[in-house]
């Protein structure tokens, strides 16, 4: 079990002022004043090449100017869903654009540099600083889909910590609020890792992040940060403790705290909220909960402080597992089939749909069809041992146990015990 890390808020005099040691005041430039220019991806020289600015480029993709802009700071980078239609723009293929996307070493060194200098004059911390985080953070994040989440736990690990003890000594005002959102949202995404890391059977360290992030974003006012670390405890209820009742009421205060403030936050909270009724045998609510997610989520606009959590996919992987248990096969298998064709890069996410579409199959009866999702979900775990797919998947193995000694059956639970001795 990982430890969470130890969440202190600052100490304040009977007058309410914040006590700090004074640090001395010294004549360097600091890092926020060195590196105002922007990180020169080779993004930026691709789309001047082809004779697009940051406007025309962002409404050929239908999204904010702002959005491209951060793209080419280095800050966040595109999510997935939108790479083959940022590639068709900048009329490159997936490899080169991803090459385009690298941030070169020497970024990669002044962002140390920068951190280096917060560490040592944490009272100093600016909002540069925080952008800097903000986008190692998303980095990271990047990666997610991508890697075990093992290989990522260290280092997020290191970040999460760093964010938390600057967040304590950041000055008063507009920095120290925006070092907290980046601490809640650290301690929800170390919460995640932590949990898939486990294959989704450590619950207890998963909620004491979530809970810290809860924390933080309430003590901020924050309701969408609140929002999405509620949502990530409903999937622990409902993924992991199978409390479906626990999780129903998890999502749906999700979606309440954050119905004002975000389309996306509160459209994902319903689609958990109709798979927790799915669970529940609740037909008609799960139908209701159904609508009202499609409903925000065709909403969605670039603006949405949760924007970066949205994908086109979201709906038809939710609606097609909700399907699957309410024992529709037929329209749960249409669903998942469209949805793994749409997915690309989400290796984690494709692996679960790929397993919830061979348990359809199997129970629909196509055995054939079965094995082909079945091996699909098993070559995208190879490379990512996600643990809601590895989950799945050995339920479905299980479910193929009638037709054990079918050959094709065979080689397909060889390749899941193989897959099991990599682990």
């Amino acid at each position: 079990m990982i430890a969470p890390a130890v969440m202190v808020w600052p100490s304040a005099s009977r007058s309410g002022v914040v006590s700090r040691t004074a640090l001395p005041i010294l004549a360097v430039e600091t890092p926020s004043r060195v590196a105002r220019v922007a990180c020169w991806h080779g993004l930026v020289r691709r789309r001047r090449a082809v004779g697009h600015t940051q406007e025309s480029l962002a409404e050929a993709l239908r999204v904010e100017r702002s959005t491209v802009a951060r793209w080419e700071s280095g800050k966040v980078a595109p999510q997935p869903w939108i790479r083959p239609r940022l590639a068709g723009a900048l009329q490159v293929g997936a490899e080169e654009l991803s090459e385009l996307l690298v941030v070169t070493s020497a970024d990669e060194q002044s962002f140390t540099e920068r951190t280096e200098y917060a560490l040592r004059y944490p009272s100093r911390v600016d909002l540069a600083t925080v952008a800097e985080l903000r986008g190692s953070m998303d980095s990271l994040g990047e990666c997610y889909d991508r890697v075990p989440s093992a290989t990522l736990l260290a280092r997020v690990g290191e970040h999460t910590s760093k964010v938390s003890f600057l967040a304590g000594e950041a000055p008063s005002g507009r920095v120290q609020r925006e070092m907290r959102i980046l601490q809640a949202d650290a301690a929800t995404f170390m919460g995640q890792l932590v949990w898939d890391a486990s294959q989704r059977r450590d619950h207890a360290t998963a909620r004491s992040y979530y809970a810290q992030s809860v924390e933080v974003a309430r003590h901020l006012g924050d309701p969408n940060a609140e929002g999405h670390a509620l949502l990530r405890t409903c999937y622990v209820s409902l993924y992991g403790a199978s409390d479906y009742r626990e999780g129903l009421d998890l999502a749906l205060q999700a979606a309440r705290t954050a119905r004002f403030t975000s389309h996306v936050l509160t459209g994902l909270a319903m689609l958990h909220a109709a798979e927790a009724y799915a669970y529940l045998r609740e037909d008609c609510e799960c139908e209701r909960a159904l609508a009202g997610a499609e409903r925000h989520l065709g909403h969605a606009h670039g603006a949405d402080a949760a924007h970066d959590l949205f994908s086109p996919t979201h709906f038809g992987r939710l609606a097609g597992s909700c399907y699957l248990s309410l024992g529709d096969y037929r329209k749960a298998e249409q669903l998942l089939a469209q949805t793994a064709a749409e997915l690309h890069d989400r290796r984690k996410s494709r692996a679960i749909v790929l397993g919830n579409l061979t348990l359809a199959r199997l129970r629909g009866g196509n055995l054939d069809g079965a094995l082909v999702a079945f091996n699909d979900a098993v070559s995208e775990l190879h490379g990512t041992r996600g643990g809601g797919g590895m989950n799945i998947v050995f339920r479905a193995a299980r479910e193929m146990r009638p037709w054990r000694s079918e050959p094709a059956v065979q080689d397909a639970q060889d390749r899941l015990m193989a897959l099991m001795e990599a682990t």
